[in-house]
């Protein structure tokens, strides 16, 4: 798969300046060895610019957050449509990859720091769960309902152990990454089918329990 290469092109949007200089400066030292003034230095904004459009470092890590989802949602390839949803998912997670890839030196520095920040773990966590909601609809997966709940938790526990993968994987056709995606993914599919499967098996009683306890409310008589 190709990389994508960064835009070498000057952004005139202060958002995007911001962001490029802060993966720039996690690529180049350890997360808490810059400031947000580094950041807004290496930007070309001042403080008050950086503060009215982001409140701190991790703010902006949402924004690149955003901005691979961006990439990876433009890029859907609907000719996938009618493969089985494991190899649309497979598709689409490897194209995740590729968009992050000219990252990863930053994404080494900022994982170092996660792993010893139990809140900045937690929050980072959101950020993919939120990320991989949309990566579930690319693949024409649902992420609604019970069974779409336990898809998407699922899929954030794959797309971690992936992740640590991914990171240390420097071959070129990313092979240790995609085996272990697609052995993830063979497995989460054998879950799914299981859960859902229950799901069809309990219909019926979930049914009968609305009909016996959510039947119509009973009308107070009229004083």
């Amino acid at each position: 798969m190709d990389h994508p290469q960064q835009d070498a092109s000057p952004s005139s949007d202060p958002r995007t300046k911001i962001v490029d200089a802060l993966m720039q400066l996690a690529a180049e030292k350890p997360w808490d060895d810059f400031t947000l003034s580094d950041v807004a230095s290496r930007a070309g904004v001042t403080l008050t610019q950086f503060r009215d459009l982001f409140p701190s470092k991790g703010a902006v890590l949402g924004a690149f957050s955003r901005r691979i989802d961006k990439i990876v949602l433009e890029g859907t390839n609907q000719d996938l449509a009618g493969e089985p949803a494991k190899e649309r998912l497979f598709d689409v997670l490897m194209r995740r990859f590729d968009a992050l890839a000219p990252y990863k030196p930053a994404l080494k520095h900022i994982n170092d720091w996660a792993m010893r920040d139990p809140l900045a773990l937690a929050a980072l966590n959101q950020l993919a769960l939120n990320s991989l909601r949309f990566m579930l609809e690319a693949a024409g997966i649902a992420s609604e309902g019970p069974v779409g709940a336990l898809k998407l938790q699922g899929l954030a526990l794959t797309w971690a152990h992936l992740f640590h993968i991914w990171l240390t994987d420097d071959t070129l056709d990313q092979a240790a990454t995609m085996a272990a995606l697609d052995k993830d993914l063979s497995r989460g599919e054998a879950l799914v089918a299981r859960a859902e499967q229950i799901q069809h098996l309990a219909a019926p009683l979930q049914d009968f329990a609305q009909r016996i306890f959510g039947g119509a409310k009973r009308e107070r008589p009229e004083s």
